[in-house]
């Protein structure tokens, strides 16, 4: 039986990791800290390529738990074909949420109130007063209504924004009012001022914001994207940001990281940050907090949580 256990986080970081597993630190180094066929625990390292993170997959044959530390894993199911059925992969659920609704927050507020303008005029000396738009009385709508989702509206609540509707895959009641279906989405486009994206990115919502997407959307509205960077059509949204009719907010891109040169960047009415809606001091204590809790299951055969899928189950 294997009992390694490879953990990115430096393990004089942890304070109570369950006795009986052989625990090794990789954060994606070229060297490997052991056999991979030795591991049966692979915490994902985080903020690392996807070529980094499924390199040592091929040698995992007695893998048992694979634990990611984001809560996307489209890059690591791209690349479980290299592993044996039964095994959990598992996201990180519970890590990134407050993270990456705050970033929702503030970069809605900053496009609104046109704070890139006043960075650029303040780097000139220059006093750039006027008027600018307000989130309070605007109709938001959230797109990917997870855990994340309810995140971001849980910060919008003291906004007086005049609407709050919500959508994900299937329609359900939620504690704050009902999520729409994915299939209502056109009729709710165009009563949208803000649409926030914080969808998974699946075959169903890769592409989802398309040319067609876009012109339902009301003229001035603004996107916001703290999804994933394929869930919208780049050449679509460039069209829409030229001609002035939108404006967007985009913590993520397509492609990523956005290349120097790419139109993109200077796209009129478009703020870009670089993929960092979970990487802040919030990170670390709920990761270290997932990982011990996660060990602790497996180690006493508990369920697990935030299980995405089993490799070679035909439930995923």
């Amino acid at each position: 039986m294997t009992h390694d256990a490879w953990l990115p986080i430096p393990l004089d970081e942890f304070t109570d990791l369950p006795e009986g597993l052989n625990y090794l630190f990789w954060d994606g180094d070229q060297e490997f800290p052991g056999d991979p066929a030795d591991c049966a625990v692979y915490v994902v390292p985080y903020m690392k390529r996807q070529d980094v993170k499924v390199r040592p997959l091929v040698g995992m044959r007695n893998v048992r738990l694979i634990q990611t530390l984001t809560a996307g894993v489209d890059d690591m199911i791209a690349a479980l074909d290299r592993i044996a059925p039964g095994v959990p992969l598992c996201n990180a659920r519970g890590v990134h949420e407050a993270s990456t609704a705050e970033l929702a927050l503030a970069l809605t507020l900053a496009s609104l109130r046109g704070i890139p303008g006043f960075v650029r005029a303040q780097q000139q000396e220059h006093w750039q007063s006027g008027f600018h738009q307000a989130l309070a009385d605007k109709s938001v709508l959230i797109v990917g209504y997870g855990a994340i989702g309810a995140a971001v509206e849980d910060r919008l609540v003291p906004f007086e924004c005049a609407r709050v509707a919500r959508v994900a895959r299937s329609g359900r009641a939620s504690a704050r009012g009902l999520v729409h279906p994915l299939t209502e989405l056109p009729n709710l486009l165009p009563e949208a001022d803000v649409v926030i994206l914080s969808t998974p990115l699946t075959d169903t919502t890769r592409g989802l914001v398309n040319a067609e997407f876009l012109a339902r959307m009301k003229d001035g509205a603004l996107l916001v994207n703290v999804a994933r960077g394929p869930v919208v059509d780049t050449k679509a949204l460039l069209a829409e940001l030229e001609s002035g009719r939108l404006t967007a907010a985009l913590d993520v891109t397509d492609p990523e990281p956005l290349p120097a040169g790419h139109p993109l960047w200077q796209a009129p009415g478009v703020l870009i940050s670089p993929h960092v809606g979970g990487p802040t001091s919030a990170f670390l204590p709920r990761a270290r907090r997932l990982v011990v809790e996660q060990l602790n299951r497996y180690m006493n055969r508990e369920p697990l949580r935030n299980v995405i899928l089993t490799t070679g189950s035909t439930d995923n």
